[in-house]
C-alpha cells in the first residue's frame, strides 16, 4: 500500500478545510454542538472587548470589532475554531439580518412622503453606481464597487455582509471584503461626527440635518446618533430616513443577485435569477409581520440587541478569518470605491436637503 502523502502544515491552511478534508477521507465530517465551542467562544470573547471598548471610548463598535478581529488572526490558524467561526460569519450573519426586520414598519416608510423616498432610492442608486464606476477605474472588479457601493447606500456592515453572501469568496476574495468592510466602518465614523458640524454651519433645519443624516451615513446607529447630536426632531427624522434605506436592502440585494448571478459564478435564466436566499426572504416576512400587527416595544428592543449582536459576531469571525498580510498589500486604491461612493452619498444627499426641504 503506497504511503499517504504528508499533509499540508497547519499553519499554511489558514482556515482548516484541508485538514478536515484529509481527516474526513474528503467527506463533509458531521459536527457535533461541542465542535463549535472553541470558535464561538474567541469570538464572544473579542466581541465582547470591542463592545466594552465602544462603550467606553466612543470607538464604533464594528470598527472596534473589525480591528480586534484583525489583531487575532493567528487563532484562525487552529482548525479546532474553524467550525465556530463559520458558524459566526455565515448562520449568525444571516439570522441577524433577519432580526434587522423587527424594527420596520410599511408606516415608517410611508411617513417619509413620496418626494423624499423617490430622491432616496435616486441617491441610492448614484451611490451604488459610483461604487461600480470608481472600482473599475482603479482596475479592481465590478464585485468590490457592487460591495462598495451596495453596503454604503443601504447600511454600512449589515448589507456589506449581506451583499458578500450573494458574491461568494470565489469571487471575491475574504481579505478584500475585510479591507472594504474597514474602509466602510472608517467612512461612516467620520461622517457621524462631521455631518452635524457642516449641517450647523449651514443652518440647516431640523428636517433638512435629519434628512442628511439618515441618508449620507452609513451604519444605522451612527445616522442616527448623527441625528440626535444635531437635535431631537432631527434625530426623528433621521430615524425615519435611515429605517427607510435598511427596508430596501431585500429589493436592492435582489437586484445584485440578479446582476451577479448565483455564488459560484454560473449565469442563470429566466425565472430562477428572481431566487432570493432564505434570509433575505425571512426579512421580508419579518418586515411583513411587524407592519400588520402590533409587535410590543420589549420585543422590538430585544430584537435590535439580538440583530446587532449576531452582526457584531459575523463581523469579528470575518476579520479573524482575513489574511493579514493580503489585507495590508492592498494598499490605498483597496479604500477608493468605498471614499468614492460616501461622497456622491453626502454631495447627493445634501443637495436635495439644501434645495428641496
Amino acid at each position: 500500500m503506497a504511503d499517504r502523502p504528508a499533509p499540508p502544515p497547519i499553519g499554511a491552511d489558514l482556515y482548516g478545510e484541508l485538514y478536515l478534508a484529509d481527516a474526513m477521507g474528503g467527506t463533509q465530517p458531521r459536527l457535533q454542538i461541542a465542535s463549535y465551542l472553541p470558535g464561538v467562544a474567541v469570538v464572544a470573547i473579542a466581541a465582547a472587548a470591542a463592545t466594552w471598548l465602544s462603550e467606553h471610548y466612543g470607538l464604533p463598535v464594528i470598527l472596534a470589532g473589525l480591528l480586534i478581529g484583525l489583531s487575532l488572526n493567528f487563532i484562525s490558524a487552529d482548525v479546532r475554531v474553524t467550525p465556530g467561526f463559520d458558524l459566526c460569519s455565515t448562520g449568525f450573519l444571516r439570522w441577524g439580518i433577519v432580526l434587522l426586520g423587527s424594527q420596520i414598519t410599511a408606516m415608517q416608510i410611508s411617513d417619509l412622503g413620496l418626494t423624499p423616498f423617490l430622491a432616496l432610492v435616486t441617491i441610492m442608486a448614484l451611490v451604488i453606481l459610483s461604487g461600480v464606476v470608481a472600482a473599475r477605474l482603479f482596475g479592481q472588479s465590478k464585485y468590490i464597487g457592487l460591495l462598495a457601493g451596495g453596503a454604503t447606500a443601504i447600511c454600512g456592515a449589515s448589507a456589506a455582509l449581506a451583499i458578500y453572501a450573494l458574491i461568494g469568496k470565489d469571487r471575491l476574495e475574504q481579505h478584500r471584503f475585510t479591507f472594504t468592510l474597514v474602509g466602510i466602518s472608517l467612512a461612516s465614523a467620520l461622517a457621524m461626527s462631521s455631518y452635524p458640524v457642516l449641517a450647523h454651519q449651514f443652518h440647516f433645519s431640523d428636517r433638512q440635518a435629519g434628512f442628511l443624516m439618515g441618508a449620507a451615513i452609513h451604519d444605522v446607529a451612527q445616522s442616527l446618533g448623527g441625528g440626535f447630536s444635531f437635535s431631537r426632531g432631527a434625530g426623528e427624522v433621521a430615524t425615519i430616513v435611515k429605517l427607510t434605506r435598511v427596508a430596501l436592502l431585500a429589493p436592492v440585494v435582489a437586484l445584485i443577485g440578479l446582476a451577479v448571478g448565483n455564488a459560484q459564478g454560473a449565469r442563470q435564466s429566466g425565472w430562477t435569477k428572481l431566487k432570493l436566499p432564505w434570509f433575505i426572504i425571512a426579512f421580508f416576512a419579518v418586515v411583513a409581520l411587524n407592519s400588520l400587527i402590533a409587535v410590543p416595544d420589549a420585543i422590538k428592543e430585544y430584537g435590535l440587541i439580538a440583530s446587532k449582536g449576531l452582526l457584531l459576531f459575523a463581523v469579528v469571525a470575518t476579520a479573524m478569518r482575513s489574511r493579514l498580510d493580503a489585507l495590508l498589500s492592498e494598499g490605498w486604491r483597496g479604500l477608493v470605491p468605498v471614499f468614492a461612493a460616501t461622497i456622491v452619498s453626502f454631495f447627493a444627499s445634501f443637495l436635495f436637503a439644501w434645495q428641496f426641504l
